[in-house]
């Protein structure tokens, strides 16, 4: 097995070499991820809508992040693991930030933790990093606050946003982030804001100028099929798959073809005239 990917080594691969991160969310899925030689894991809370149903990422909280990210932990030998604070749980104040953050990597076994927002959100992140959590920003469409945005929007495409874009990664970098998501912001605009600061830039509808991407699984899978962002591709379809499987497993069940003998257990014919003989 490999070393595993630190915050100094996804720190040293801008400009050297793209950097890749998938989402997970339990033990299997995290097992596959760090098998194929991803070089960080993000237990998104789109948890909520991938794993959970609900319609946004506003119903999960600590209990269901802390859960899923020490079960990817468990998992994840190779990866850098990124736990994802949810909504309300560093938004209030300095001192909530440094104690969830720390939950994460005390609880959850995560080796850094991702939080949404610009220069809002700065004392939050020096403070957590001053407490020795590494963090990762996370700009442009940041789903927590898309109601704020009036919807899951592209975000600076407008000279003002994009200059507070890039005044908000260059806070962030500043205040000590290794990282920092970019997601639906016009590719030209990525492009500047990793020119513009010193730490790697991983994109989600941000174009490939970014020094890394990162998807949800479901969607490279083909698992989720309420409704596919423009930025996702699709690796494969195996919702039809998991359909075919599940639907023959019913029709043998049904016609009796499964379980075969070959699924089944048997007993010495010895023992079996012994109990009819009891």
């Amino acid at each position: 097995m490999k070393k595993r990917v630190t915050v100094p080594d996804v720190m040293a691969a801008k400009g050297v070499r793209k950097l890749s991160m998938l989402t997970a969310y339990d033990y299997p899925t995290a097992l596959w991820v760090d098998r194929s030689g991803i070089d960080m894991i993000l237990v998104g809370d789109s948890l909520a809508m991938v794993v959970l149903g609900q319609e946004d990422t506003l119903s999960v909280g600590m209990t269901e992040m802390l859960h899923h990210t020490r079960a990817v932990s468990i998992g994840a030998k190779r990866a850098l693991v990124v736990g994802d604070m949810p909504f309300l749980s560093y938004q209030a104040s300095v001192e909530q930030a440094v104690m969830n953050g720390g939950l994460f990597l005390k609880e959850g076994r995560s080796q850094a933790v991702k939080l949404e927002g610009g220069a809002r959100v700065v004392p939050q992140v020096k403070a957590m990093v001053e407490a020795g959590i590494p963090v990762q920003g996370h700009l442009g469409l940041t789903p927590q606050s898309a109601a704020q945005f009036g919807g899951f929007k592209v975000q600076g495409k407008t000279a003002e946003a994009a200059k507070a874009l890039i005044e908000d990664a260059q806070a962030l970098a500043e205040a000590g982030c290794f990282s920092i998501v970019l997601e639906a912001i016009p590719s030209p605009i990525a492009a500047m804001i990793t020119e513009a600061i010193p730490i790697p830039t991983i994109g989600i509808g941000a174009g490939p100028d970014c020094d890394g991407q990162v998807l949800v699984i479901h969607d490279v899978l083909g698992l989720y099929d309420r409704f596919t962002p423009r930025f996702v591709k699709k690796y494969a379809k195996l919702t039809d798959e998991i359909d075919k499987a599940i639907t023959r497993y019913r029709e043998e069940v049904e016609s009796g073809a499964f379980p075969g003998p070959e699924h089944a257990f048997t007993i010495k014919e010895e023992e079996m005239d012994r109990l009819k003989q009891s």
